[in-house]
Parts: structure tokens; sequence; C-alpha cells
């Protein structure tokens, strides 16, 4: 049980990494990006076409694939997003959605419709057991450790990005009133690029990361999709710790459920969503007064 645990919170950190992007888009933009998934897909290509075809070790990939994705969200979100903040959410999702089903027939030409295997450094792979002699035992996937490692650094610094630095309280001024933010002499159009920028590259680090342990094909941001749906629901948008709350829950319980109960399926973690929602319709974690 200790190692599923152990299983279940990398796979939950790797989530939250992946969808932390679309949370800050939803939460602070009020923007409905549903191709999040494709700037994943993205990083993860970009991991695996370096590593395979021209030997670029993998530790370097990393920053390449988060800057890759960055920079495409930045083209995009200059050119094609910037126009639909202020319109209808429906058309948000609609878009958004049409963009994820492009950027899957793209990847589908480019790349082919194979699923891609990544090759681990040595010191990736492999296992180490704690508590092999006792009824307690752990076995910690070297991989796995990393992925642990790597996303709850990175969970702490954009926890403390958003809550106390001066971007995080020009973000925050820029949502809650673009004019006077403007009139106060914030560029409202570099932070919200910025910020976009910096959920996509998020977005492509996650993608890099779990290629190895989600599977990486064409069919990835529709595939993951729902999922990162049900971390933004449960968790909310209003915070960093709801949604890695309730990713870590996502995970604990998606691996666990395929453990001990395969023939389910993912009815476990619906089910855990619906009760979760019906508790706490606003999500886990919301500010005093603040809406989901």
């Amino acid at each position: 049980m200790l190692t599923l645990l152990f299983d279940g919170v990398a796979y939950g950190m790797l989530l939250f990494i992946l969808a932390v992007g679309l949370c800050v888009t939803m939460g602070l933009m009020n923007f409905i990006n549903l191709a999040h998934g494709a700037f994943a897909m993205l990083g993860g290509y970009v991991t695996v076409a370096l590593m395979q075809r021209h030997g670029v070790p993998f530790l370097v990939c990393l920053p390449l694939a988060f800057l890759a994705s960055a920079a495409v969200g930045v083209v995009l979100e200059r050119t094609l997003y910037r126009p639909l903040y202020k319109k209808p959410h429906l058309d948000q999702v609609l878009f958004s959605i049409g963009l994820a089903f492009m950027a899957v027939a793209s990847a589908d030409y480019l790349m082919g419709s194979q699923q891609q295997i990544m090759q681990l450094p040595d010191w990736l792979r492999g296992r180490t057991e704690l508590f092999a002699d006792t009824p307690f035992v752990l076995g910690m996937g070297h991989y796995r450790l990393f992925i642990i490692a790597v996303c709850a650094a990175l969970t702490v610094a954009l926890q403390y990005v958003l809550s106390a630095t001066r971007f995080g309280s020009r973000l925050r001024a820029s949502v809650d009133d673009a004019r006077a933010a403007s009139g106060l002499g914030i560029n409202v159009n570099v932070v919200f690029a910025t910020t976009f920028a910096v959920g996509s590259g998020l977005a492509g680090l996650g993608g890099a990361l779990g290629a190895e342990v989600l599977g990486l094909d064409p069919t990835f941001p529709l595939k993951f999709m729902v999922y990162f749906l049900i971390v933004v629901a449960v968790g909310g948008t209003t915070s960093i710790t709801g949604p890695l709350l309730a990713a870590l829950l996502l995970g604990i319980a998606d691996v666990a459920g395929k453990y001990y109960i395969p023939k389910l399926g993912a009815f476990i973690v619906y089910a855990l969503m619906i009760a979760i929602l019906i508790w706490r319709p606003q999500g886990l974690f919301v500010r005093q007064g603040g809406k989901s």
C-alpha cells in the first residue's frame, strides 16, 4: 500500500504540473483554454525528438521543452487567444476544442500515430526498496521520485511568485480591473502574455516529464483533457493549494483503483469527483467570497 501511495503521489504531482497552467488561465485570467493539453503534447514531442534524433541529454531537454511550449504559447496568445478574452465562455470553449483537434491532426501528420518511447538515462531507471524486511515495504521508482522532487520545487516556486512577488500582485490587479491597472502603469497585455507563456511552458514541462509515465501519442490532448478539468473543478481556481490537493487525490485514487479494481477503470476517479463536488460545489479551496 505504501508503494501504491508513493506512485499515486508521483502521478498526482505530475497531473498538477500539467494542469496548473489551465488553473491559472481559468482562475486568474478567466479564460477557458481546453487546448491546454496540446502544449503538454508539444513538450513531450520536443523531448522525445531531441533525445532520440539528436542525442540531447534528458536534463537539457526539460528546460528546452518548457521554452518551446512557452514560445508557442506567446505566439498563440498574441495572435489567437487575446481577441477571445472578452468573448463568452462558450466561444472560448468551442475555439480551444477546435484548436486541440488541429493539434492532434498536426502531431499525427508530423510525428505519426504510433506511441512514442522515451529512453530514460540509467540513473533514473531502477527501484529502491525501503523497509524490505518488514510488512510495510516501500518501493520507490527512481524516476517517480525525480518527478515528485521536480514538481514539488515547481509548486513552491509558483506559489511564491503568485503570492509574494510584484508580478503576482500585478497579475491580480490586472485581473480585478484591467483599466485601473493600466492607469497605474501596469502593462496588462505583457502581464497576460507572460502568464499564458508560463502556464504553457509548465504544461510542456509536464508533458516532457510525463511522456514515459503517461504515454505520448497524437491523442494526448484529448485523452487527458478530462483529467485536467477534474483537477480544476475539484480544486477550484482561486488558489494553488486546491488544485494541488485535487491532483494528489486524483492520482492516488486512479492508481489504487486500477490496482485493486481494474475492471472499473476510471469509475473510481469520477465517483470521487462527484462526491467532492456535491460536498464542495465551488472546489476544495475558495477564498472568502470568491467564486470558483
